[in-house]
């Protein structure tokens, strides 16, 4: 590894994005001694309480994204629906990583899937819908009908039996460019989270078994219980990613395992993701920390269980239940900052460590 290529503890480090995900980096960089500027839209953040600076500006507001890139040594994002201009803006001034590619991938639905397959990384059949005869020629049925911008925890998402209801979808979704994806018979879903350094070491957490209800995910448990066997092609795609992307930092990959045994690719995520959080508390190196490291030239940290685990989303409300988590022995929380519950809000999570 190239000591120019290598920012120290006491470097800077810029977040894109305000939110949990850019939080808990925050605290991770100033245990390892680095400093964070979280850059958002809003005037205050939960990321920007627990950071050393922030700086409020649109993201296309090229004069304050010039601001921000002044004070850091090195810019990564905390959620990939950045818009890809302000990302390029700012690798035009700074080393930003996981790099635009990543980005410009990871925010388009059907170049995500067209990547994935380029890669020999296996997806449900799907078909792009942009138009009524994509409408007419559709076999992907039953499907849903996604967006191909902007979806994310459910949204922008619709499930459909027939071209009847494909074609109601469709224009309930303001008849956007979209893909279809054919329902999985899928036994269960899971996840796994690769970190990739400046030298091209990579390395991958243990897989998380996901429980998601209403498009959200609600609990991932570790170790999933799985065969070895799904759990070495899971690893794998996942780690083909990492290097098809040629990336600095994180990346996450959702996946279907099937009835029959094979696992198809759902969607990725180029930062921290919500199905590593347990690696807080129950792995040698935290997704965050591992994050920091890689983006920051270090040694990829090691990546061993440290106890069996079960994080679960507080979702609305369900965070108002934190008394009864800190008398248990066995849980973990973790409180956002955030002031208002609504329902589909994560307003933070609880780890279970060695769960019955």
């Amino acid at each position: 590894m190239s000591p120019a290529k290598t920012l120290p503890p006491g470097s800077t480090i810029g977040i894109l994005g305000g939110g949990q995900l850019g939080r808990m980096t925050a605290l991770a960089a100033a245990r390892l001694g680095y400093r964070c500027i979280v850059y958002a839209p809003e005037d205050h953040s939960i990321a920007g309480d627990v950071a050393a600076g922030h700086v409020s500006g649109a993201y296309d507001d090229t004069a304050a994204l010039a601001r921000f890139a002044g004070q850091v040594d090195v810019i990564t994002y905390e959620f990939e629906n950045v818009p890809e201009a302000a990302v390029t803006e700012c690798q035009r001034l700074k080393p930003v990583r996981p790099d635009v590619k990543s980005i410009h991938i990871a925010q388009h639905r059907r170049r995500e899937k067209e990547f994935f397959r380029k890669l020999g990384i296996g997806t449900a059949n799907y078909q792009p819908i942009a138009s009524e005869a994509d409408i007419a020629a559709a076999t992907a049925l039953p499907g849903i009908l996604k967006t191909c911008t902007e979806g994310y925890d459910g949204k922008g998402q619709v499930r459909v039996a027939d071209r009847a209801a494909l074609a109601a979808a469709w224009q309930k979704l303001d008849r956007r460019e979209c893909i279809l994806e054919a329902l999985v018979d899928f036994l269960c879903e899971i996840s796994v989270i690769v970190a990739r350094g400046l030298d091209g070491a990579t390395r991958y957490f243990p897989i998380g078994l996901n429980d998601h209800r209403h498009g959200i995910l609600r609990t991932t448990t570790v170790p999933s219980g799985l065969p070895a066997g799904t759990l070495a092609t899971a690893e794998r795609f996942g780690t083909e990613l990492a290097r098809g992307l040629d990336l600095v930092g994180l990346v996450a990959l959702e996946m279907f395992v099937t009835r029959n045994g094979s696992v198809l690719a759902n969607e990725m995520a180029p930062r921290p993701h919500n199905s590593g959080h347990w690696t807080i508390d129950a792995c040698a190196t935290s997704q965050f920390e591992q994050l920091v490291r890689a983006i920051c030239g270090l040694p990829l940290g090691p990546v061993e269980v440290l106890a069996p685990s079960r994080m679960e989303n507080l979702i609305g409300e369900e965070a108002n239940d934190w008394a009864r988590y800190l008398v248990d022995p066995t849980a973990r929380l973790h409180l956002y900052g955030k002031t208002s519950p609504r329902p589909g809000r994560k307003m933070g999570h609880v780890t279970f460590l060695k769960p019955s």
